[in-house]
């Protein structure tokens, strides 16, 4: 089926004193200019086909093939046969990375219930379960259905560090990976910059050298271009995990 195009437009330059997360695009509908911001993905998902539009076709995201190639290439390195794993992907959104990964199981979860119905219209079975739920307040009966998927993978891709995702909700989707399974994410480069002090950006660089994740490759790369057409780079990690994240590193970082 052929994806409707929207009329979408971007402002003359992107200003600079705006966030990744605060800037913004128009899009024409019904002779009405609407404006969104890149992180308005309710509104986003809505729409069959915009989201892909905007972000791969014109801002050129390179992020779910990345990291999904990275995560085959360090588990063929290590021996690790894929197709067995069970991955938790979180951030689920539209199913991008979910029908990326060539495993056994795949759960996404996400916070949206938008990004859940846009996954159903856009990637019917790119999942074999997907949870609507905030890992913030997870109920314990969810929490048992999580745990007995047994997962041995986590996957997040393009959506940590901007208060999409907590610092809670990752650490309480990495706390349901078994001891020795793997881990696949991507941060901004700027967050494991000294001068980066926010839970996220802290979280990050003591799994880097703590006993937690034993990390097995981290790389820089270009995540997507901006509106300006600049080249926007990421970190992309992967490694395996040792041990639970504490409940006392948690109350160290998630409240900065």
């Amino acid at each position: 089926m052929k994806r409707q195009r929207y009329n979408v437009s971007f402002p003359p330059s992107e200003p600079a004193q705006l966030g990744q997360d605060e800037a913004y695009f128009y899009l024409v509908e019904d002779g009405q200019e609407i404006r969104l911001r890149f992180h308005d993905y309710g509104e986003i998902y809505k729409r069959p086909g915009l989201y892909e539009q905007l972000f791969y076709q014109r801002l050129k995201c390179a992020s779910p093939k990345t990291v999904c190639g990275i995560l085959a290439n360090v588990l063929r390195a290590s021996r690790v046969e894929m197709s067995e794993l069970r991955v938790l992907d979180l951030g689920a959104g539209n199913g991008m990375v979910g029908e990326l990964l060539e495993v056994a199981r795949v759960i996404g979860i996400d916070i949206s219930r938008e990004a859940y119905v846009a996954c159903e219209r856009d990637r019917p079975g790119a999942y074999d379960a997907y949870y609507v739920t905030d890992l913030c307040n997870l109920s314990d009966a969810t929490r048992q259905e999580l745990l007995d998927w047994q997962i041995d993978c986590l996957t997040c891709v393009a959506a940590l560090g901007f208060g999409d995702i907590p610092t809670k909700a990752f650490s309480t989707a990495f706390n349901l990976v078994k001891p020795g399974g793997w881990v696949a994410f991507n941060i901004k480069e700027t967050f494991l910059q000294e001068s980066d002090v926010s839970g996220f950006s802290r979280l990050t660089k003591h799994l880097l050298v703590s006993d937690t994740l034993e990390v097995h490759h981290l790389e820089r790369y270009r995540h997507r271009i901006s509106i300006d057409g600049h080249p926007l780079f990421y970190y992309a990690l992967v490694g395996k995990k040792e041990t639970d994240i504490s409940r006392e590193i948690l109350r160290e970082f998630e409240n900065s």
